[in-house]
């Protein structure tokens, strides 16, 4: 692959996936579920990001190659696993990328009514196609300027959000504690409500991965990766504690719905109501910029799966400009096959099915990175090798095992809430079914290897 894109490029990148439609409109299901206490939910999830993003960088910059933490299975895991991983990975951004196009077309419904959500919906469907076959650093431009617009508009949002705090701006005086504190105290669901939440966090925390499946089309990976992990990990929880602080203190936390933008509906609160019409430009800047990285990740990762033999190898094609284009074409057709199902009928039990997968399937990405980099360490240190390493994790292997049992414990969680119990029931056959079809098929060739030696 033609290694196109530029530090900046990779920086932005992952924040493009994680800083979705989702953010800005799914935050007030979090609110609601756990009062102010959800900031804390939001901390454990930062800090299990930071691990998985140490343990990748020092995968990724001891070897820099598009398929990540696919590859990185087969290698130290098994090849077995990394066939279940790399296609419930796609299926995940197949399943997702088509509620940001579907999201970025109620937005433009409201602007432009005579034009169906399902029509703005393939408009921004060709629209990411487009960018993502050109070259690779013009796809890393687009989504470089398409995530500095919501970079912008939440250090707007906490600026404003702070003045209003202080009293400072609007005619409601010092608010300080009184909205924080003033709907039954800090945790006013209990404090199980957090753990639950930060299982629903880590699902709108999943994108930040996407870093290493562009490391094999970074121009300086041993330099860009390490930078881009750290900035990105502490910009993330920058961009989502800092805000969520400030919008838990300004809109009381049982005024939280999932009808609007819950940052809209709080400066609206305090009759900055232009400001809250911005957040619907934002919103759409947003579910394009989660739409394109969507499809990045998920044909960079079935592109690994056919050079792995795990998919067929046609999708393994790369073409003049350097780009998996079979593997973008296959994948953002699923995309629209998703879309269509979706406008037959919008309460499809099939759609809720294909997106309930994220959380599980996210997981299990998130674990195998982990693992991946934990058997690499125990390797280079039973040979003697891990000095050879340019970068490596730090407070191994505690950041690494902490970074695996506490999405294992997320997992967990999920059996005993019904709401997420259908994320384990939806993407464990995800997983399962590509192991076993695997495993079949190498049987079968063993066996018929064997034969031809008879």
């Amino acid at each position: 692959m033609n290694r196109g894109l530029k530090n900046r490029h990779l920086q932005l990148i992952s924040l493009g996936g994680v800083i979705g439609s989702g953010y800005f409109l799914g935050t007030g299901y979090v609110l609601e579920k756990a009062g102010p206490a959800a900031i804390l939910a939001y901390l454990l999830g930062g800090v299990i990001v930071l691990c998985v993003m140490l343990c990748l960088a020092e995968l990724a910059v001891d070897k820099p190659v598009s398929g990540s933490f696919v590859t990185y299975a087969k290698e130290h895991i098994s090849s077995t696993w990394a066939c279940g991983v790399g296609w419930a990975y796609w299926t995940t951004w197949v399943a997702y990328v088509p509620s940001e196009m579907i999201a970025a077309g109620i937005i433009m419904n409201h602007f432009l009514p005579e034009v169906s959500q399902l029509w703005w919906a393939v408009f921004f469907g060709l629209l990411v196609t487009i960018l993502n076959l050109f070259h690779v650093d013009k796809f890393g431009e687009s989504e470089f300027w398409l995530s500095l617009i919501k970079i912008v508009a939440l250090g707007a949002f906490s600026i404003v959000a702070g003045l209003i705090c202080l009293g400072l701006i609007g005619d409601q005086g010092y608010i300080g504690t009184k909205v924080l504190l003033g709907g039954g105290g800090f945790a006013p669901n209990g404090y199980w409500s957090i753990v639950l939440t930060m299982v629903i966090i880590l699902v709108n925390f999943q994108g930040t991965e996407i870093i290493g499946l562009a490391a094999g089309e970074c121009e300086k990976p041993e330099k860009s990766i390490p930078i881009a992990v750290r900035n990105v990990t502490w910009r993330i929880i920058a961009l989502y504690i800092i805000p969520i602080s400030l919008l838990i203190s300004i809109l009381p936390w049982d005024q939280a719905s999932l009808e609007e933008s819950v940052f809209a509906a709080a400066v609206s609160h305090y009759g900055f109501t232009h400001f809250g019409a911005f957040f619907a430009f934002v919103i759409l800047t947003a579910a394009i910029s989660c739409s394109n990285s969507g499809l990045y990740g998920a044909a960079r990762a079935l592109h690994a799966l056919a050079r792995m033999d795990m998919a067929p190898h046609t999708l393994g094609h790369i073409n003049k400009n350097g780009m998996p284009s079979r593997s973008i074409l296959v994948s953002i057709c699923a995309c629209w096959a998703v879309i269509l199902l979706y406008s037959f009928n919008p309460d499809s039990a099939l759609y809720t099915y294909l997106l309930a997968v994220s959380g599980f399937t996210g997981a299990i990405a998130w674990i195998s990175i982990c693992w991946s980099q934990y058997r690499s360490r125990k390797q280079r240190m039973a040979a003697g090798t891990v000095e050879t390493l340019r970068y490596k994790t730090p407070f191994f292997p505690y950041v690494t095992l902490f970074g695996i049992w506490a999405q294992v414990f997320c997992l967990v969680v999920m059996v005993f809430d019904p709401e997420l119990r259908e994320s384990l029931y939806a993407g464990i056959p995800m997983l399962v079914i590509p192991m076993a079809w695997y495993r079949l098929r190498q049987r079968r060739r063993t066996t018929s290897t064997a034969r031809v030696l008879h």
